[in-house]
């Protein structure tokens, strides 16, 4: 699957696509849609579990936010930008395999609200071509 480029990536293999903003003036926030990457989810084999955040948790860049458990391992899920968690995809609690059939669509993890300033929340992530290269030197 080839890594999209409408979107940025972490070294841990998190995806972060924006999604738009909420609100206006001083209470405008940029929301933030998060997943794992097809890399990830391939070499994490057939996901069985996924434990996410609460609506309403505020996450910190770069701490754990989650976990995705397959039936080789268990991965946390690292927050790829501040703020608090708007919305996670309830459908993975039933279907978690969803992840490992469609990462950068159906399968996404949280949307994060992120407190905007007039800049890209996730201009300091990797593109798809430096993600890209990234995967290929592992």
């Amino acid at each position: 699957m080839a890594t999209p480029d409408d979107r940025r990536y972490t070294d841990q293999h998190e995806w972060a696509l924006v999604q738009g903003t909420d609100g206006t003036g001083s209470e405008a926030r940029t929301v933030v849609r998060v997943g794992i990457t097809d890399h990830a989810q391939d070499a994490l084999g057939d996901i069985v579990f996924v434990q996410l955040p609460s609506v309403g948790d505020e996450v910190a860049l770069g701490t754990p936010i989650g976990e995705v458990e397959s039936t080789k391992s268990v991965s946390d899920v690292y927050a790829p930008v501040a703020g608090v968690v708007a919305a996670v995809n309830e459908k993975l609690a039933e279907a978690p395999e969803t992840i490992n059939g469609d990462p950068y669509g159906e399968g996404w993890l949280v949307d994060i609200s992120v407190a905007a300033d007039g800049g890209d929340p996730t201009g300091a992530l990797l593109d798809a071509d430096a993600y890209q290269a990234l995967v290929d030197a592992s």
